[in-house]
Order: C-alpha cells, then sequence, then structure tokens
C-alpha cells in the first residue's frame, strides 16, 4: 500500500496529474496579472486583413483569367 501526502485539490485541477500535484505549484502570483502592462490596442488589424485577402483574391483570379 502506497503512503500519498494529503494533496487538497481544486475544482479547477481536472487532469489526474493536476490533482496530484500541491496546492502551491497551482496557486497563481497576484503581483505577476498587477505589474504587467497593458499593450497597445492594434486597431488596423482589420485593415491589414482586409487588404490581404483582397490581394490574394485579385491574385488567384487574375491567374485564372490569363
Amino acid at each position: 500500500m502506497r503512503n500519498r501526502p494529503l494533496v487538497l485539490t481544486t475544482e479547477s485541477a481536472r487532469h489526474p496529474f493536476r490533482k496530484m500535484l500541491p496546492p502551491h505549484v497551482l496557486r497563481v502570483a497576484e503581483g505577476d496579472a498587477a505589474g504587467r502592462r497593458k499593450r497597445p490596442v492594434d486597431d488596423d488589424s482589420d485593415w491589414k486583413l482586409f487588404a490581404l485577402s483582397f490581394c490574394a483574391f485579385f491574385t488567384a483570379f487574375y491567374s485564372f483569367i490569363f
């Protein structure tokens, strides 16, 4: 019979391996999330996607015609 240390599981640890881990391994440090700076919002990503899609469609359509 194996002796296992008492490990209190959390509901977020659904995988059997994660349930065996001690609680301090799964704990998220509060200072990491607060210390990060927010990245600037990239507002032109829709225009870039539109231009890329338009160029790809135009190239494919043009190559099939000629």
